[in-house]
């Protein structure tokens, strides 16, 4: 190379060096953000914190339901909330998984719940009328398992939908099952995705994981209503006449205790015991009363005994007041 050329360059090489020296590097750093082309941040923490209040209140909501379905305690709780790569959440799950694949419509895109082995044969061996021990080592679900297997994750996404409410209405539909992440493929490799973890005991002796993946794609248009103050001010707002009709439809079925209160007496223990068919009890209330009606234990109306078709019945003549109760007491 030419002397002169040479000359030039380790001069130029000098002045950078003297460049940089006098620039402090914050300094330079300041106003600039660091950026992961390979493993961008598309969720917010604003946006995870939303997540995590939605799915810690789906958390205790099912936590009520499977305790009052399989008769045994069952506790559920949020862990975490993070985002990373499908590629890496699929390789940081175990094997041994039941994972339900399910949509939100309208949203877009697939969504997965998996739940480790260990509490799901829990689960399966109580709804089969066992005493809900778990089975350590992993086997190849029987049909009837499987079976029994999409109806608990039924009711775990049923609740889920419940819980999105206060974000977007939703309806979900269950697409499949399959055992464990590794086969399936609902977004790229690379594509980020929303994780969250929940820890669940099973009367108090069986513990496991249950793991919930959204894709990015599947929440974004939705990212705008991801947000704490959101949220907390959708909680408040009065429910539509669609949703007062699905919640009625919710409540027919509801058994409740109707009771037709005929009267008090006081009796002793003696006197009870000494009771036989043909006595009579001499009560409170007169003949030309209305008796009251109570819902559930509460006094709701009052009615006027009967006999319908050779039964004994009441017929309602009036809503419960609890002024005229007393005052008709006085008379």
């Amino acid at each position: 190379m030419d002397e002169n050329k040479t000359q030039t360059l380790n001069n130029d090489n000098n002045d950078s060096s003297n460049f940089m020296e006098g620039i402090d590097v914050n300094e330079f750093r300041k106003g600039y953000k660091l950026y992961n082309f390979r493993r961008p941040d598309k969720f917010s923490k604003d946006t995870l914190r939303a997540l995590q209040d939605v799915h810690r209140e789906f958390s205790k909501q099912i936590s009520m339901i499977l305790t009052g379905y399989l008769r045994m305690k069952v506790n559920i709780d949020i862990v975490s909330v993070d985002q990373l790569t499908y590629d890496e959440f699929v390789n940081s799950m175990p094997p041994s998984m039941s994972v339900g694949i399910f949509e939100f419509n309208p949203l877009p895109g697939q969504i997965l719940y998996g739940i480790t082995y260990e509490v799901l044969s829990c689960i399966v061996d109580r709804m089969l009328g066992g005493k809900g021990d778990a089975t350590q080592q992993y086997k190849e679900l029987t049909d009837v398992e499987t079976s029994l297997t999409k109806k608990i994750i039924d009711i775990i996404i049923k609740t889920l939908n419940d819980s999105w409410t206060s974000i977007i209405p939703v309806e979900y539909s269950l697409v499949g099952l399959d055992n464990g992440f590794q086969s399936i493929q609902v977004a790229a490799p690379g594509e980020i995705v929303a994780l969250l973890t929940f820890e669940i005991q099973v009367s108090e002796k069986t513990f496991g994981l249950a793991s919930l993946c959204f894709p990015y794609p599947v929440l974004e248009t939705v990212i705008p209503h991801l947000t704490s103050q959101h949220i907390f001010q959708t909680k408040g707002i009065v429910a539509t006449s669609e949703e007062r009709q699905r919640m009625i439809q919710k409540l027919n079925p509801s058994m409740m205790d109707i009771r037709a209160q005929f009267g008090t007496c006081n009796i002793t223990l003696e006197e009870f015991l000494k009771l036989s068919v043909g006595d009579i009890l001499m009560l409170d209330e007169t003949i030309d009363k209305d008796l009251i009606v109570k819902i559930n234990g509460v006094k709701k109306f009052f009615a006027r005994p009967g006999i319908l078709k050779n039964n004994v019945c009441v017929k309602i003549t009036d809503i419960y007041d609890e002024m005229y109760d007393l005052m008709r007491n006085y008379e």
